[in-house]
């Protein structure tokens, strides 16, 4: 059995599911011990951060011939276990693919940075000094991310991977995201008696049609494609007999760079309140990403994809990731991992053992380049 198959197996089995504020951890900490200690065995010092009560971010250091810091991050939690067709915390391989919830989101993104920091640090001391940061809380609220940032204050860093399922491509550029209920009011009544009521559904009808039908108004990007908006949730009614008094839904609103998340709510709220809904003030927002391809951080890995034989054309992502809050940070950032996100919270989550071991070896020889320049241009100070 390979290393890479060892440790992505182990970090499988530890459930971590995101309790998304409920009770627990959900298993983030005990995959921050776990990391903690297989780097300790290999020489490497780690240390657990507690961000939330009981939850934990893992983070080690190699120090490198400069103090100079490029951060290599990944996510230790996990989306539910629901629905799946494998059994979510085996591990198990079938035809060089290892399947289990987290396989491929993010635990062997995190795989292949822990074999890369141990290789380096079992070898010269690399140009510049690298952490590994294992955070927890990506899969709800990216607190552990925001804690990371504490970590890292004041220290000069140049630039960070970021873990995520990329299919071994360098993504620089991914959307944000603007969520916020919108809800109608009507007056309840008896189902017998429709005519005195007012059907707070009929009422949604038409602005759901409206979200169906109307793009956002803002010109595509040229990683990302258009701007978009999903109706993803909606509720009305309290029983097969009585016309609904309040109806609302979810919509998930995804930014392009550039946007201003408050813009773009206000913008929505004006829009459908001329339809008759209320606008709730958004539950969750979330940065887009855009990285010049120019960035060091970038470029070094761009070279190392080419050594080994990899495209290394830059990507946008559709998804969101803990990159862009790095990068507003003032941390360039780039995103990049094996695994495909089509397997990313699937029924059958799965990653491809041999790119697990390309990405490492990827890293590894990016991280032996100089990722930084040799003064302050390019090196953001955290905080």
């Amino acid at each position: 059995m390979s290393e890479a198959e060892t440790l992505l197996r182990a970090l499988v089995r530890i459930p971590s599911v995101n309790p998304r504020d409920g009770a627990g951890d959900g298993g983030e900490t005990q995959v921050a011990e776990y990391v903690r200690d297989w780097l300790e065995r290999r020489g490497v010092a780690a240390t657990l951060y507690e961000v939330l009560p009981g939850r934990h971010n893992v983070v080690a250091v190699v120090p490198g011939r400069r103090a100079e810091t490029v951060a290599l991050v990944s996510h230790l939690d996990t989306v539910e276990t629901y629905g799946m067709t494998v059994e979510p915390y085996d591990g198990q391989v079938r035809d060089g693919r290892l399947y289990g919830r987290g396989a491929c989101d993010a635990k062997g993104p995190l795989a292949a940075f822990l074999l890369a920091l141990a290789a380096l640090a079992a070898g010269k001391p690399p140009p510049r000094t690298v952490v590994l940061a294992g955070v927890c809380d990506e899969e709800h609220a990216y607190r552990g991310v925001l804690g990371l940032l504490e970590t890292l204050a004041g220290l000069p860093v140049a630039g960070a991977v970021v873990g995520e399922p990329t299919d071994l491509v360098p993504a620089i550029a991914h959307k944000g995201v603007v969520r916020y209920t919108v809800r109608t009011t009507g007056r309840a009544g008896h189902s017998s008696r429709p005519a005195e009521a007012v059907n707070a559904i009929t009422l949604m009808a038409p602005v759901l049609a409206h979200l169906a039908a109307t793009a956002p108004a803002v010109a595509p990007h040229p990683l990302l494609g258009p701007a978009t908006r999903s109706v993803t949730r909606i509720r009305g009614g309290t029983g097969p007999n009585t016309i609904p008094g309040s109806c609302e839904a979810d919509i998930d609103r995804r930014t392009l760079p550039g946007e201003d998340p408050d813009a773009v709510w206000d913008a929505d709220r004006a829009e459908l309140a001329a339809l008759g809904a209320q606008v709730d003030p958004p539950f969750t927002v979330d940065p887009a990403l855009d990285t010049p391809g120019d960035a060091t951080v970038v470029t070094a890995l761009c070279r190392a994809l080419d050594g080994h034989g990899r495209p290394c054309e830059v990507r946008g992502m559709p998804f969101g990731t803990d990159a862009s809050k790095l990068a507003r940070a003032g941390i360039p950032s780039v995103v990049f991992g094996p695994g495909s996100v089509t397997d990313a919270h699937a029924a059958a989550e799965s990653v491809a053992l041999a790119d697990v071991e390309l990405a490492a070896l990827v890293v590894e020889t990016a991280l032996r380049e100089a990722t930084a320049g040799s003064g302050p241009e390019g090196v953001g100070r955290c905080g």
